[in-house]
């Protein structure tokens, strides 16, 4: 995928990955930003125009104290789609990128075309309560993110030299500086009311979820089909929350069949 820059009518720089042809798709990653490798994102380029923007605080975008609540997140993601000339794109989003397309899609109703929700941070069930991702140790985050635990740390750390002092003080400082800007909507849980906003939804919209999701359980995953009126779930098996890195093909399969 290529890289580019656009800025938006708020002023802030915004490193976009893009590539492929065809109806416009943008993916909204979540709390832990892209990885090294983000193989999901090539295969959905074989069929669509596939824009990826990073959030402010993430990679090497600035622009994090601009963005203070939820409005502001939702605001930014339409300024991004604004300053990509989108009309009526489809909306992605992962995690806390999932909520966030949420609230976008409830915000300006007639500007999605369709809405895929993949592991979808913003609710909350007091019967199933979500763990406090700001508490685990930096060990801990495989395990309740993948399915299988030992090639989810592989694909987090990217070959990160654990006896080389300065890169890992540079994984350190990029881990924390990502996490204190998801903090500002998903601490100290991630519910910011979307529930009472989500009728205004009139996309289609799919809810995507890994069957082993330790982070958010899949019981999550009716709920938000319960909440949008035209919304379907499906279940990738063999997959935890990072489900589009852990099954890309059975990922990127479930959203062509769904987006068409």
């Amino acid at each position: 995928m290529k890289l580019r820059w656009i800025d938006t009518s708020r002023g802030l720089r915004v490193r976009v990955f893009e590539a492929g042809s065809g109806a416009p798709v943008v993916f909204f990653h979540g709390a832990g930003g892209f990885l090294a490798d983000n193989p999901f994102l090539d295969l959905l380029a074989r069929r669509y125009r596939v824009l990826a923007p990073e959030w402010p605080g993430f990679g090497e975008a600035g622009g994090e104290d601009t963005l203070d609540d939820m409005l502001d997140f939702a605001l930014h993601g339409w300024d991004v789609v604004d300053a990509l000339e989108l009309e009526r794109p489809h909306l992605i989003g992962h995690s806390m990128g999932g909520m966030v397309a949420a609230e976008m899609a409830a915000l300006a109703p007639r500007s999605v075309d369709k809405l895929v929700l993949v592991a979808a941070a913003g609710l909350w069930l007091d019967a199933h309560p979500i763990p406090d991702l700001f508490a685990l140790q930096l060990h801990e985050f495989a395990p309740m993110l993948f399915h299988d635990a030992a090639r989810g740390a592989a694909l987090l750390t990217a070959g990160v030299d654990a006896s080389d002092p300065a890169a890992v003080k540079q994984f350190y400082i990029a881990h924390t500086r990502r996490l204190a800007t998801a903090g500002k909507i998903l601490f100290p849980i991630p519910n910011r009311g979307v529930a009472k906003r989500l009728y205004r939804v009139r996309a289609d919209t799919l809810v995507l979820w890994g069957e082993q999701d330790r982070l958010i359980p899949p019981v999550y995953a009716e709920r938000w089909a319960q909440l949008i009126r035209a919304a379907k779930v499906s279940m990738i098996p063999q997959a935890g929350h990072m489900v589009p890195y852990e099954q890309p093909e059975a990922f990127v399969a479930a959203v062509s069949e769904f987006l068409g």
